[in-house]
């Protein structure tokens, strides 16, 4: 047994508003610059849709993840090595502008220079790559209050599959639609197809927290790593001619900052914390036959931080002391593996993804509280999870690769959960039936309502820093975030910006909300320096000058 810590992400689908707040504040941080225009590393699908690019699901066509060959062994869809080596300089399998889309701006300039006139000017919207006018007819979040649309909602690629083995699970009638939101970043996979598929070993995964990167020393370009990543999120700068993806936001993850889709969050709903894995077994979970096996098979792969012998076999191989302490108090150990109610994105793909979901719910209690029933009743609350809105058989086709009963028995222990707090909240007494009809106790059912609805900042980010014994370790170099169309742009640190500076903002605001969310008193504006996030302002100390001075003072001469 080989134990490796790998950092994971769960995200709770009933909580996202669909704000995409987290895309535009990835996008600030990461891709705001020229060439990666279309790039979103975290972007937020409306389901059901066509996702981004359009139809990255279909396998069929864009071949990518892994399959099983005769002989019952991993191989990539895109073929063998001979196979990808004569496809090397014109990939037949590679999405098109197109089918991201063609990114706009606004002639603005006109619309402000305009000369007094009877017409009303008009900014015409502008192609970023031909800089013409162009017509917008797509874009990243297209799909959005169209999901359930029949103009739109046949086009999804579940639906097509879910439709094929029953016309009437899906459809797109008024009273039958259903719409949720799912947010999406790199998987960072314990067997990534991307990495597999790079002929130069650009891409790399970190030993010390299983992060996925691109080297782009080494990367030249040659774009076999978009046909094999399944969930297509690698992408191609076209200025500097480099691959680029999701970095986990690993300088704020080594000091123990939470990313920055976590961070900016409205709706609270991802949580960050340490698995640890056996290494040694990944390919072997990765074979199963079944492909409804594979849920399971990933679960297995994640070991028990409190078991003895995998604390020695982890401490044999380095990993140190408050590691170990974090994986014991992970949350996403805790949602996937205690209670069972995160699931991976697509298992059947073989990639082992490490970023989980924890399936929608409330639709079905919305539906019933409108129709008069008492929505969190258990008898009918568990009576309608077979008549869910949001098809049983769509959610197994996202997360299970089509186990309904494994989605069945996660929506169970959420609808346990709300039925058995309602009551203690109510003042009742607890119904111990509740938690026992699910194989939970009252306990567990507690711990896990106190996650998932009222967990602290520092419950659902337990994220360890680097140690400074393995500095020389660190990959920020290697991964070179500071070429000249990278995302730092700044001399190399473990902050991004150079040594001896002004603290980063990141760090600054991270130690303010930390300090407010603790503490009674409201934070001074000594401890935000003359400037305060309004990303995540709780409204507590405001520096000197944000705001105009009320009419009952007097102005500043």
């Amino acid at each position: 047994m080989r134990v490796m810590a790998q950092m994971g992400m769960v995200m709770n689908l009933d909580k996202c508003i669909g704000c995409h707040t987290c895309s535009v504040t990835c996008k600030q941080a990461w891709t705001n610059r020229a060439g990666t225009e279309y790039v979103w590393f975290n972007n937020v699908e409306t389901r059901p849709g066509q996702g981004y690019p359009r139809r990255y699901e279909d396998q069929e066509k864009w071949r990518g993840g892994w399959e099983l060959n005769k002989r019952g062994r991993l191989q990539l869809r895109t073929g063998g090595r001979l196979k990808r080596l004569l496809s090397i300089f014109a990939s037949p399998v590679q999405p098109e502008l197109a089918d991201y889309y063609e990114p706009w701006t606004y002639d603005y300039k006109t619309l402000v220079d305009a000369p007094l006139g009877d017409d009303f000017p008009v900014a015409r919207p502008k192609s970023l790559i031909t800089g013409e006018d162009t017509q917008v007819t797509w874009s990243a979040n297209w799909d959005d209050d169209l999901g359930g649309a029949p103009e739109m909602g046949h086009l999804d690629p579940l639906v097509e599959r879910v439709r094929r083995e029953s016309e009437d699970k899906i459809r797109f009638e008024l009273e039958q639609t259903f719409m949720f939101y799912l947010p999406r970043i790199c998987e960072h996979c314990l067997n990534p197809s991307c990495m597999a598929s790079c002929p130069s070993g650009a891409i790399y995964k970190r030993s010390e927290d299983g992060i996925v990167l691109v080297d782009q020393d080494r990367c030249r370009g040659w774009r076999q790593c978009i046909t094999g990543c399944p969930y297509k999120k690698m992408y191609f700068n076209h200025k500097s001619g480099k691959a680029e993806k999701c970095t986990f936001c690993y300088p704020r993850v080594e000091v123990g900052i939470p990313t920055v889709c976590s961070e900016t969050c409205v709706g609270r709903l991802r949580y960050l914390g340490l698995f640890l894995y056996d290494a040694d077994a990944v390919t072997q979970a990765a074979s199963v036959p079944d492909e409804r096996d594979l849920y399971q098979a990933q679960l297995e792969l994640l070991l028990d931080p409190h078991d003895p012998a995998v604390v020695a076999a982890a401490r044999k191989q380095g990993i140190p002391e408050d590691w170990l302490d974090a994986a014991r108090r992970s949350p996403v150990y805790a949602l996937a593996k205690t209670y069972g109610v995160a699931l991976p994105l697509h298992p059947e793909y073989r990639t082992m993804p490490m970023v989980w979901y924890v399936p929608p719910l409330s639709p079905v209690v919305d539906l019933l509280a409108e129709q008069g029933h008492d929505a969190e009743d258990r008898d009918v609350l568990f009576g309608a999870i077979d008549a869910l809105r949001i098809p049983v058989e769509y959610l197994a086709e996202l997360f299970t690769a089509g186990d309904t009963a494994v989605v069945t028995d996660v929506l169970r222990k959420l609808a346990a959960m709300r039925s058995y707090m309602r009551g203690v909240n109510l003042g009742r007494a607890p119904d111990t039936s509740i938690p026992a009809s699910v194989g939970m106790t009252q306990e567990s059912v507690y711990a896990m309502y106190r996650l998932m609805a009222i967990a602290k900042y520092d419950e659902r980010y337990v994220i360890p820093k680097a140690h400074v014994e393995q500095a020389h370790e660190l990959e920020e170099i290697g991964c070179a975030l500071d070429y000249d169309e990278g995302p730092g742009m700044y001399a190399s640190s473990v902050f991004g910006e150079a040594s001896g500076q002004r603290v980063p903002v990141a760090v600054e605001t991270y130690h303010a909300l930390r300090q407010r969310q603790t503490s009674d008193v409201p934070a001074g504006s000594e401890e935000l320096h003359g400037r305060v996030n309004l990303l995540n302002w709780d409204g507590n100390g405001v520096p000197e000058g944000l705001f105009p001075p009320r009419h009952d003072e007097e102005a500043p001469r």
